[in-house]
């Protein structure tokens, strides 16, 4: 079956930087597009990043302004989400995801941005 498993969240302060990883399992990950989502407390969950395949072409959120940079090794069923100059506002739970006939989702992780 399909497993995504998110880590390396935390608490950050304001302008800091943080990677996410995430381990996928029970599927072809080399030929899967990856999608980061976070979901902000009371907001709905909203697209961060993606990597497509073949190629590695990425598409990132209009209101990251390029902090962010997601990657993958196929050789280790991983993909990361590299995050720098965090904002309070980049707090909430990120989500791991895949879609094959329906999306994917790990259990999330937690980042909170605050002094």
């Amino acid at each position: 079956q399909v497993q995504l498993v998110e880590s390396g969240g935390g608490l950050v302060q304001p302008g800091g930087s943080l990677r996410l990883s995430c381990v996928a399992s029970g599927f072809t990950f080399s030929s899967s597009t990856m999608s980061w989502f976070r979901q902000a407390p009371g907001k709905e969950r909203k697209l961060v990043a993606r990597i497509f395949t073949p190629g590695g072409n990425t598409y990132y959120a209009d209101f990251l302004k390029g902090r962010f940079t997601i990657s993958r090794d196929n050789a280790k069923n991983t993909v990361y989400l590299q995050m720098s100059e965090l904002k309070p506002e980049d707090t909430g739970v990120y989500y791991c995801s895949v879609f094959m006939t329906m999306r994917y989702w790990g259990q999330g992780t937690q980042v909170t941005v605050s002094s």
